[in-house]
């Protein structure tokens, strides 16, 4: 393996799983990627294998996903609750600063650190979310998070998943439709299974509901990132993120750089060789860090 599996227990205790990719000895700020709302370290496999070349690369599964503890409950499944846990990671793997790559859910927890300890951010980026996000997509995701069933076969999952997202990643192959599925579900006994916590759905479609639609926003939380560098990648074909909050954030953010990732929904797989070569670039462009 490429990785080591790291476990650490959070200050609730519960006991969370992290890929610990790369050097510990590497002098380069580590990094940290953030995952979706019920995905997981496995999204991060070809990324952090390219970046831990020189850098620590840390890929955790929050709690309720992959192989981390689920919380007692779903009103325990929160970006907050979800930061803090990123913060005792840090602590239990003794970094005091990092890059943050959030996806989506991921990004979300990376505004709210932004805004609980600034500090200890060096540069930021954000895959396919913004302060601002649109029912459109958050109304699709509630459509399957905690209420999907796990698939008879592999061949299965992959159709499956092609079906619920073609129109999103149109000329997408049938390998990496497969890959997706394996990225998606664990094996359980040569069978795909779901690898997170059905409560975390619960607790999206409860808060919509608590919400009435008003889904809120985060400029606040993401004007503490406008000091540092940030790169945002957006899907072309985005139910969730619309063009409109990238240019806000450009306004709010001028020095924010941004690729977009052709043939792409939510989320790009940030294996895109255009949002590879971004990243490279922005990585590179922080000098020592």
């Amino acid at each position: 393996m490429s990785f080591h599996d790291f476990y650490f227990t959070s200050q609730e205790g519960l006991r969370l799983y992290a890929r610990d990719y790369g050097s510990r000895a590497s002098k380069k700020t580590p990094i940290l990627c953030l995952p979706g709302l019920t995905r997981n370290s496995k999204d991060f496999a070809a990324l952090a294998e390219h970046l831990s070349t020189d850098r620590r690369v840390l890929c955790p599964d929050f709690r309720g996903r992959g192989k981390s503890d689920y919380a007692p409950g779903w009103t325990d499944y929160t970006p907050i609750a979800e930061m803090r846990d990123t913060f005792d990671l840090m602590a239990a793997a003794g970094i005091e600063h990092a890059i943050l790559i959030g996806t989506s859910r991921g990004g979300i927890v990376a505004m709210n650190m932004g805004a609980h300890r600034p500090t200890a951010i060096k540069a930021v980026i954000m895959n396919d979310v913004g302060p601002e996000v649109d029912m459109a997509g958050i109304t699709r995701i509630m459509g399957y998070a905690g209420t999907m069933e796990a698939p008879a076969s592999w061949d299965e999952a992959a159709t499956t998943l092609r079906q619920m997202n073609d129109r999103y990643f149109p000329n997408m192959p049938g390998e990496k439709w497969h890959a997706f599925a394996h990225m998606t579900f664990k094996d359980e006994e040569g069978c795909p299974a779901m690898d997170y916590d059905p409560a975390i759905g619960v607790g999206l479609r409860r808060a919509a509901k608590l919400l009435r639609g008003n889904v809120p926003v985060m400029w606040k939380e993401f004007n503490t990132l406008t000091h540092i560098p940030l790169l945002l990648v957006r899907g072309e074909n985005s139910d969730l993120l619309s063009k409109r909050t990238v240019e806000k954030m450009q306004s709010a953010h001028p020095a924010m750089e941004l690729v977009t990732a052709k043939d792409r929904g939510h989320a790009p797989f940030l294996d895109e060789p255009e949002v590879t070569t971004a990243i490279d670039g922005f990585l590179s462009r922080l000098g020592k860090h």
